[in-house]
Order: structure tokens, then C-alpha cells, then sequence
């Protein structure tokens, strides 16, 4: 999986537990996605369509009614879900998951495998403001899930970024290095 599909998917919340649900069998109609995400309707279906926008997920023919379709994952769809999959695994506890939720947490702990720049990573992820990556490594680093360190070899010291404990294990589960 590619940076630029990760950070699409994780742009609306709830797209990685949607995933993750199918991925693990969950029937793909609304009631039981719903039930199993506990999102409300709305930003529910709003991950739903967006998911269906990437071509991961798409109706399944002939099952489900007009009004209340069932989904299926597409061939694109199974690659993401498994992967959505292995993250939600390492973040089972609710803080955790609503740190994973956010739209910009796995995208930059997937670049942080190995120490990196702040402008590396913003250049990574494309569309981030300097703001909302500044916020993330902040909140990253207060939740022991990234390491800020100084590199002092360059004449100008500059701070390095890198997904450490957890933040480590979900970097290697969203498999862009591997």
C-alpha cells in the first residue's frame, strides 16, 4: 500500500474499523457495520461512501435491499482491510483507538519507521498543513508513541522524528516498508 492511499483512507474516521470489521467477518450491511463500530449514522455513512469512492468497497450484487445494500470488499479493498486489521489489533483499548481515529496518526507513524525530518514527513504525506503535523508529532510524542531526538551531525542542529513502542508496531502493521 502506497502513503497517498493510507492517508485517503484514514481521512474519515471510522474507514479503518469499517475494514477491519469486514476483514474479520462481519456481514457487510449497515445494521451490524454500525452496531460493531458504535459510530453515529452519519459519520458512519459518511466513511462508508468514502470507502466506496477508493474502490475499496463496493455493493454486492444481488443481496441486501435498495434502501439498506450490503457491501463487499473489492480485490484493492481485501489488501486495506487486512492491514486495517493488523493496526486495530495493536489499539484494542478505546483511548488508543480514538488516537488512531484521527485523520493524520497512522499516515505519519507509517514514515516514522526509521528517524525522519519534519519537512521529510510533511513532503510524505503531501497535503498535511504545517499545523496539523505539528499537532500530531506533538501528541504522538505525549503519547510515547514517537521520540523527537536532536541530530547534532549538520551544522544547524535539526530535530528527527521516530515511531517508537506502540507507535513502532503500528508503522510496520500499515506494511508500506515491508
Amino acid at each position: 500500500m502506497d502513503i497517498a492511499l493510507l492517508v485517503k483512507i484514514t481521512s474519515k474516521a471510522w474507514s479503518l474499523k469499517i475494514l477491519s470489521l469486514l476483514h474479520s467477518g462481519v456481514p457487510g450491511r449497515q445494521a451490524p457495520l454500525i452496531a460493531a463500530t458504535e459510530a453515529s449514522r452519519s459519520s458512519f455513512a459518511a466513511s462508508l461512501e468514502h470507502l466506496g469512492k477508493l474502490g475499496l468497497l463496493e455493493r454486492n450484487p444481488g443481496h441486501g435491499h435498495p434502501l439498506r445494500p450490503e457491501f463487499r470488499l473489492t480485490q484493492d479493498g481485501k489488501i486495506a482491510a487486512a492491514m486495517a486489521h493488523r493496526i486495530l489489533e495493536l489499539v484494542p483499548e478505546d483511548p488508543d483507538f480514538s488516537i488512531v481515529r484521527r485523520s493524520w496518526v497512522v499516515p505519519v507513524l507509517a514514515l516514522t519507521e526509521k528517524p525522519k525530518r519534519f519537512s521529510i514527513i510533511k513532503a510524505g504525506l503531501g497535503t498535511i498543513t504545517d499545523r496539523a503535523l505539528s499537532q500530531s508529532l506533538y501528541m504522538l510524542e505525549d503519547q510515547e508513541w514517537l521520540k523527537r531526538d536532536f541530530d547534532l551531525s549538520e551544522r544547524r542542529p535539526f530535530p528527527t522524528y521516530l515511531a517508537i513502542n506502540r507507535g513502532e508496531k503500528i508503522s510496520k502493521a500499515a506494511g508500506l516498508h515491508s
